[in-house]
């Protein structure tokens, strides 16, 4: 991936479970922000058969540069043994957003988030 600003989709089975994952995203510098929204009905092939579940929708935004390494928390933050984690090029965005994404984001010295 090149550089810039990527907005990553994922669900968590519950409300809370989405905010305590957007929570340490923020925190350990993978994600500036994560937006989540309750109220997700997902239609989806698992098991053999189609099913159907409430979740919590979660955004996040991150840079391309952090992209593998949110991957891997929320692989292993999450109650899933598959959550879907998919990421989306930015094709444009307000400049001074864009400058506190990559600010906020940027390596927190002496660790990689």
């Amino acid at each position: 991936m090149t550089d810039g600003p990527l907005v990553v989709l994922s669900t968590a089975p519950s409300t809370e479970e989405g905010a305590s994952i957007g929570r340490r995203l923020v925190e350990e510098h993978l994600a500036a922000s994560v937006n989540v929204l309750p109220g997700a009905r997902s239609i989806f092939y698992w098991g053999g058969r189609v099913q159907e579940a409430d979740e919590a929708l979660l955004v996040i935004k991150t840079e391309r540069e952090r992209y593998a390494a949110l991957e891997r928390r929320i692989l292993a933050l999450h109650s899933y043994s598959v959550p879907g984690v998919l990421a989306l090029p930015v094709a444009a965005g307000a400049a001074a957003y864009r400058a506190w994404l990559r600010e906020s984001v940027a390596s927190v010295e002496g660790g990689d988030g």
